[in-house]
């Protein structure tokens, strides 16, 4: 009797064990991964020039995404509370909202833009109108430079 109890709660677990690995699931976006090499979130952005033009790939959580398309997100590393922007063109990869705060793991290549302080207030001023957001044109007091992924492929863990 006694052996017949632990086949259930064995039974029980194995069950539950394969509930719990079959209730997660990966939606996959543009090409999909191929393995590039895995590099932190903080050393890109510590260190961006030393991955300029380099496939990378990077884990983390989706902290934002566009609004409008879908056509970016901001990647979230938990360890140093970093981000980086992980952008495709319109429509190349629609990232749902629903996507916020879930798992990803992307890759694309590190890309620097550099902008003219005109430049720099007009993408500014876009994006706080994407987001619904106010926007102070003094904010603004010079040219700008940013990196962020030029995005080929991610996988978004629901």
């Amino acid at each position: 009797m006694h052996a017949k109890w632990i086949q259930r709660l064995v039974a029980v677990g194995v069950a539950l064990t394969a509930f719990s690995v079959s209730a997660s699931t990966t939606t996959s976006y543009g090409k999909g991964l191929s393995g590039a090499r895995v590099v932190r979130i903080a050393e890109l952005v510590s260190s961006p020039e030393k991955y300029l033009g380099e496939k990378v790939r990077v884990e983390g959580l989706v902290d934002d995404i566009c609004p409008m398309k879908g056509c970016w997100i901001d990647i979230l590393e938990s360890q140093s509370r970093e981000t980086i922007r992980f952008k495709v063109a319109d429509g190349v990869i629609v990232f749902p909202v629903e996507a916020k705060g879930r798992e990803v793991v992307a890759e694309g290549v590190l890309r620097k833009h550099e902008m003219s302080k005109k430049r720099a207030t007009s993408w500014l001023r876009h994006l706080a109108e994407e987001k619904g957001e106010p926007f102070d044109a003094s904010s603004v007091t010079g040219p700008m430079v940013f990196y962020q992924i030029e995005g080929l492929g991610a996988e978004v863990t629901e």
